[in-house]
């Protein structure tokens, strides 16, 4: 008999609908914030900008400064049937792997248009699961023509079947971090979308200890888990990186008494990741899965948006405070009427 921790089952919950966040709030840094104490398990209900008097002195936070680009297409097959296609990631100049939703039987060889004709690919190979290998028929790099006929890759338990160009901007600001820098993302790292400028310089006034690594949210991040027993699931690779000053400060950290507090399980992963790896390499790519009972190396507090039910990132959050406790603080959250998930409120665990 397994331990429980290692049982998909273990990691479900039961989800109002309506709690399911469908709109950002009005304000970034309006969100609420539950606090959870990994020591005692005593959970305390905040407002986000809290968290400027709530953090430990002289702790470091670590943010994931990737951009999420439009990744979003929707288009049409030469038979007029419409589809949607979620861009995952480039495996070759212009050359995408996507998930491709509402397609029908494609086939192989077959042209479909985007983005009212602007865009043009060939269905080169059919993958696994929906996924299929796109080739785009154009001069210039497709990140470029994204800007222009993508849509912000919002996750399908956000209703965006019918949206105007006034809300799809809307998304494509509030679907991004305050800070993101490095493009390449397909999906926000969520915890991070919290922060305004005005919080970011308050915490550097304070003397919080700022720094940014990158890991593009990929496939990798929100591709379920379907395997029972959750020790087989394989997570798919995404890129990493961070520069070299960073490297050494984190390297640094390693061996001092400072806390160190994830922007995110996205920041988690980069972090374990270099530190499973001696701090030799500056970029790569990471499967990394975390689940109980990891042991971390570097990670000592999280703040993390309220995940879905048997995810990755569930787990990853139970690994680092304890399913049992994890799942009684998502209990207090429903009672409360947080709001779940991407455009959700959040929790710190300190």
């Amino acid at each position: 008999m397994h331990q429980p921790d290692w049982l998909l089952d273990s990691y479900d919950f039961d989800l109002p609908e309506d709690l399911i966040a469908q709109h950002p709030p009005q304000r970034r840094d309006a969100s609420r914030m539950l606090l959870l104490d990994r020591a005692s398990g005593q959970l305390h209900h905040h407002s986000f900008p809290e968290l400027l008097t709530l953090l430990p002195e002289g702790c470091t936070l670590v943010f994931n400064n990737t951009r999420v680009i439009p990744a979003r297409l929707l288009g049409q097959r030469c038979t007029g049937a419409r589809l949607e296609a979620l861009l995952l990631e480039e495996q070759a100049p212009n050359i995408w792997s996507a998930l491709v939703r509402k397609s029908g039987r494609i086939k192989l060889g077959e042209e479909l248009a985007f983005g009212e004709g602007r865009l043009i690919a060939v269905a080169r190979e059919y993958l696994d699961n929906g996924i299929w290998l796109l080739q785009f028929a154009i001069g210039e790099p497709l990140t470029e023509v994204l800007e222009e006929v993508g849509l912000p890759p919002l996750p399908p338990y956000i209703d965006r079947r019918e949206v105007s160009s006034a809300e799809a901007q809307h998304d494509r600001e509030r679907y991004q971090t305050c800070y993101a820098k490095e493009s390449g993302a397909v999906a926000a790292p969520t915890a991070g979308l919290h922060f305004t400028p005005e919080i970011l310089a308050a915490l550097e006034q304070r003397g919080v200890e700022r720094l940014e690594v990158t890991l593009h949210v990929g496939r990798g991040t929100f591709a379920p888990v379907q395997v029972e027993d959750v020790r087989e699931h394989s997570m798919h690779f995404e890129a990493f990186s961070v520069n070299q000053e960073t490297l050494e400060r984190l390297k640094e950290l390693s061996h001092s008494r400072n806390r160190l507090i994830a922007i995110g399980t996205t920041s988690v992963r980069v972090l374990e990741t270099l530190a499973q790896q001696g701090f030799q390499e500056r970029s790569g790519w990471t499967n990394l899965f975390l689940y109980p009972p990891y042991r971390f190396q570097m990670v000592d507090g999280l703040l993390t948006n309220f995940h879905l039910p048997q995810s990755t990132l569930l787990l990853l959050v139970s690994a680092l405070c304890g399913r049992e406790r994890l799942l009684t603080a998502y209990a207090a959250a429903m009672r409360e009427r947080y709001r779940f998930f991407s455009y959700g409120d959040c929790m710190l665990i300190l």
